[in-house]
């Protein structure tokens, strides 16, 4: 059963609730602000559920469905948990980097750093499965769709492709979630 999952899909559901319960205020406290334009410690971890609207919401949270629920099987609830928040602030870390460095003063949030440290995971733990494309419908082995899709992110970071998008953040999940699960593999090992 993939009970951390769940509880992560409907934890994003319920603050995203909120948000348009409560609104701007509510975002402008909770989102990822770059120093010295309004960071605040907690934002790394409350950034990641808050969304930018409802196509932001469910690909965050198609993603997390999709791929989360074999990772979470395949290393229990504990280490998914440790995973998944693990990847969340490898993700943060390389957000706030990016916007310091940038001198950019704008927020971020979502979920997506997160969700592309589960989909690392997922292409580590099940390297013969097969993930279709929607646009064209190309089947890939997960671990070419997940370089693919890290060498798009890339050069859509450096180029500025799809303004308003934390493509660093992505990378920095994909990176959090790689070397969570070396770091659980080179333990096995040793013992």
């Amino acid at each position: 059963m993939a009970r951390v999952t769940y509880l992560l899909l409907a934890a994003n559901l319920l603050v995203f609730g909120l948000e348009l319960l409560i609104g701007d205020p509510f975002v402008l406290a909770f989102a990822l602000w770059p120093p010295g334009a309004g960071f605040e410690p907690w934002q790394v971890v409350t950034s990641a559920f808050l969304h930018g609207g409802l196509a932001h919401l469910g690909a965050n949270m198609f993603g997390l469905w999709m791929f989360g629920r074999d990772v979470e099987r395949a290393l229990g609830a504990g280490r998914f948990l440790w995973l998944y928040f693990s990847s969340l602030l490898a993700a943060s870390a390389a957000q706030v980097a990016t916007t310091w460095l940038l001198h950019q003063h704008v927020p971020t949030l979502g979920a997506s750093g997160a969700v592309f440290g589960v989909l690392a995971a997922f292409a580590m733990l099940y390297p013969r499965r097969i993930i279709i494309l929607l646009i064209p419908p190309i089947p890939l082995p997960a671990p070419l769709f997940v370089f693919l899709y890290a060498l798009f992110e890339l050069f859509a970071g450096v180029t500025g492709t799809q303004a308003g998008v934390a493509h660093f953040a992505h990378l920095g999940g994909l990176a959090g979630g790689i070397f969570t699960v070396r770091h659980w593999r080179r333990r096995l090992r040793r013992h």
